[in-house]
């Protein structure tokens, strides 16, 4: 979808601070984080809201999962533990309709909830 951030940033026509790659899923560094580390997980593939994933598409969330293992191994955040949050729609706190995943560490979490 031509003005979808998250797509531009798939293109590589918004720069952002990459910290994984694949032919399917692409991994950034959120611009407000909300945690010490806070890292944003796609699929390169414009999918609106978990609600639309599709069968045929359903591979794209093991590959979103095995990106995040990678990464938690890579930032070594895999001991000490993480979060991971993803958001469904408008009321859920959704601002980019294109999923993604938010993967929260780098301090003790808690009971807080981020959007």
């Amino acid at each position: 979808m031509e003005d979808c951030i998250f797509c531009k940033i798939v293109n590589g026509d918004i720069p952002s601070e990459k910290v994984y790659e694949d032919n399917n899923v692409v991994a950034f560094k959120d611009i407000n984080p909300a945690a010490p580390i806070h890292i944003l997980v796609i699929p390169k593939k414009h999918i609106a809201t978990l609600l639309e994933v599709k069968e045929e598409d359903s591979y794209l969330i093991s590959e979103i999962f095995k990106a995040i293992n990678t990464i938690a191994k890579k930032l070594n955040i895999d001991k000490d533990g993480f979060r991971v949050i993803a958001n469904c729609g408008k009321n859920s706190g959704q601002e980019v309709m294109h999923i993604h995943f938010h993967v929260l560490a780098g301090k003790e979490l808690g009971d807080k909830i981020v959007g």
